[in-house]
Formats: structure tokens, C-alpha cells, sequence
């Protein structure tokens, strides 16, 4: 296989940013969140602490050696296996990004350290940002997000609302719904009047359609979202992908590293991968046999499909 690089991956299909570099800062499971969705499964202890998680030299020397070696992306997307926000340095990796490429950069965030003065200095720097908005109340945000203590969902909301009134670039606030939670009128309407106050320029619904964190997750249905969109208005689409594939064209040769990338992110199917990827079912086989001969990846089932992830 190509190089391995230890804190980029792909560039990866999105739904939302076409193809996107990830970038890692980092450790996996750093967060403030525990989210019963999340498909890297439990954070074993929440933090709200800021610190130089990974060395930001470090990430900056690999994303230049990709620049240099060929970088074909529609974004570069600060995210990865925890909440970005908690790296200290994000303000000093995306100032050093702009001065060597002029890809749009993205901060793909929880949003819950938002209402701290600093996190909100680094993401101006910014061209896009997605934070995330589960709840419409403390209850509710406490049983699907089950955050750090010291994180309230009054603090997420106001948080980004100072955000929005101090950043000229795009807002994509993006809604997790999970049947049962969330999905009632109450709670829809309680989250409208939050998402009014933070004022995103859009607003993506999504679902459960991969594996979660906690094994009850039930998805909201593709009619239950398109209802939902339709009641938050034209700014709202969904997102989830139903479909097992993302309607995008993948370059012109998918390799096993393209594969290894997205299976860094989250877990696929092998049709998640061919859609993905636009490569057919054989094709893919024998990339993840590459794989998992390697030692890189392994497989489990979930809802009667065998989903892939990396090791």
C-alpha cells in the first residue's frame, strides 16, 4: 500500500463536503460527549481540558508532504476520533493550512466548547463549520448525548449563537435523530426554536444507519426525516444515507487506501464502500481482503449486514 500517514485519512467521500481530507488532532475518544450514536462506540472519559493533544508540527509536516505529493480535495476537514475543539492548537494548524493551500477549510465539531472565548477565536479561521444540535432540552441532551459535566445544552446553544453573530463563513448545524428521543412534536419544536436562536446557514438531519455506540439506537425512517425537514424549513435536508452509497464520482482508480480511509472514519458495508468508492462488488472484495491479509482491518455483523472498520 501507499504511505500510511498517522493523523490524515482519505481524501474520503462525504455526503456533505464531496471529497474530504480528514485530519486527526486528536486521540480517539477525546471528547466531551459520550453519544449513544457514535460509531467509534464509548468515550471512556469525557474532558473539557484543552491541551496540545497531538503535535500540531507533526500534522502540519504529513499534510505538507501529502501537498507535495498531489492533493486533489474539495475540503480539508479538521476532525477525525474525538472533539477538535479540545486540541489547543487548532488555531495555529489552520492559520498554517491557509499559507499553504487554498482548499476551503472545515471544522467538523460537537460544538460544546463553543461558548469559550479561545475555541470560538480558532474557528473563525475557518471556512465552514459543522457543530452538531441533538435536543431540544437538558433532559434530552443528557440521555443521547450524556456530555461532561461541566457541559450544558444552555452553553452549546449560546455558545454558538456568539459564534454566529462573530463569523462571516458558513454554519452547516447538523441534527441527529433518534426514534423514540427526539423525533416526538415536542421536541422538534423545542429544537426549532434553539436552531433559530443559532441561526446555521443549513441544517442536516441524520440517523442512525450504521453501527452506534449503544446497540438500542434506533433509526428515525427516511418519511420521518423527510416530515421533520419539511417542518424546520428550506435551510433543513436530509442527510442520512439510507441508500448504503454516496452519490458522488470517485477518481479513477479506487485503490485499498481509498478503502483503508473510509474505514478509518467509520464502519461500511461492503456496498457503503462500492457506492462510496464507485467501484464494483469484486473490486472492493479484493481490497478488503488486501486489508484484512494485513492485519488492518476486521469484520463484525450488525442487523444482520457485516460491516468493516479499521483496526
Amino acid at each position: 500500500m501507499p504511505k500510511e500517514f498517522k493523523y490524515l485519512y482519505g481524501p474520503v467521500p462525504s455526503r456533505r463536503l464531496g471529497w474530504s481530507l480528514g485530519v486527526d488532532i486528536v486521540p480517539l475518544k477525546v471528547c466531551t460527549l459520550d453519544c449513544i450514536y457514535c460509531q467509534l462506540g464509548r468515550t471512556p472519559k469525557t474532558t473539557v481540558e484543552r491541551s496540545e493533544y497531538v503535535s500540531i508540527d507533526s500534522v502540519l509536516a504529513e499534510l505538507t508532504e501529502r501537498m507535495e505529493a498531489g492533493l486533489e480535495a474539495d475540503y480539508i476537514t479538521i476532525a477525525g476520533s474525538g472533539e477538535p475543539t479540545l486540541n489547543s492548537q487548532l488555531g495555529k494548524l489552520l492559520d498554517a493550512i491557509k499559507k499553504i493551500t487554498d482548499i476551503p477549510l472545515t471544522v467538523l465539531t460537537n460544538g460544546t466548547l463553543f461558548f469559550r472565548e479561545d475555541v470560538r477565536a480558532d474557528c473563525l479561521k475557518a471556512d465552514v463549520v459543522l457543530p452538531s444540535l441533538d435536543a431540544g432540552d437538558e433532559e434530552t441532551f443528557r440521555r443521547i448525548n450524556r456530555p461532561h459535566a461541566d457541559i450544558s445544552i444552555e452553553k452549546l446553544v449560546s455558545g454558538l449563537s456568539a459564534f454566529r453573530k462573530e463569523f462571516s463563513g458558513l454554519i452547516w448545524l447538523e441534527v441527529f435523530l433518534v426514534a423514540g428521543l427526539n423525533t416526538n412534536t415536542q421536541q422538534i419544536a423545542a429544537l426549532k426554536a434553539l436552531i433559530e436562536q443559532i441561526a446555521p446557514d443549513k441544517i442536516h438531519l441524520n440517523t442512525a444507519v450504521r453501527p452506534t455506540a449503544e446497540p438500542d439506537v434506533a433509526a428515525a425512517t427516511h418519511e420521518k426525516l423527510v416530515s421533520i425537514a419539511a417542518e424546520l424549513g428550506e435551510r433543513c435536508e436530509v442527510i442520512a444515507d439510507f441508500s448504503g452509497g454516496l452519490p458522488l464520482v470517485a477518481h479513477a482508480t479506487a485503490t485499498a487506501e481509498d478503502v483503508f480511509s473510509m474505514l478509518k472514519r467509520r464502519p461500511c458495508s461492503l456496498a457503503d464502500i462500492s457506492a462510496g468508492l464507485s467501484i464494483p462488488a469484486n473490486l472492493t472484495v479484493k481490497h478488503l481482503t488486501t486489508l484484512q491479509q494485513q492485519g488492518l482491518i476486521e469484520s463484525y455483523h450488525k442487523s444482520r449486514t457485516v460491516f468493516f472498520r479499521a483496526r
